[in-house]
């Protein structure tokens, strides 16, 4: 079952979208997307665990359990993209394929955001494209999985 099985993850401060310079982000809250993303899911018969935290140990627990339950995950690791060597050597050491992706693009806004730890173990990155971008790596690891 877990080869039908996609985890999405959500970082730091995405629990804010709709609030949080929604100039950026847009005005769509976190649990708005999630339905966008559910919906797409039915619709490609994958089933999907759809996580949000703020701490990154938290989330590199969630990375190391997804090996035996998962058959991709598409990430959004938010700022911890550009910080976090914990959250890449999890991912890196996982064995399945994961895909990060960002809602803005992220190598157009300030030279800090520019680098990403995770792109370097990832199958691939999809950013900028607002709420699809959700929707573009959901099909990108539906992709895979069927691989």
């Amino acid at each position: 079952m877990a080869k039908k099985k996609v985890l999405i993850l959500n970082g730091p401060n995405l629990n804010l979208l709709g609030k949080r310079q929604p100039e950026i982000y847009g005005k769509l809250t976190l649990a708005q997307i999630e339905q966008k993303v559910r919906m797409l899911a039915r619709e490609l018969g994958i089933e999907i665990e759809f996580r949000q935290s703020n701490s990154e140990g938290e989330l590199v627990t969630w990375i190391q359990e997804a090996a035996n339950k998962f058959g991709a995950i598409v990430i959004n690791p938010a700022a911890y993209t550009h910080t976090s060597l914990a959250m890449r050597d999890a991912v890196s050491a996982l064995g399945i394929p994961t895909v990060e992706i960002h809602i803005s693009n992220i190598h157009q806004r300030e030279p800090f955001r520019h680098h990403s730890f995770i792109a370097e173990v990832a199958v691939g990155q999809i950013a900028g494209f607002g709420v699809d971008s959700y929707l573009l790596g959901l099909r990108a690891a539906a992709e895979l999985i069927q691989e």
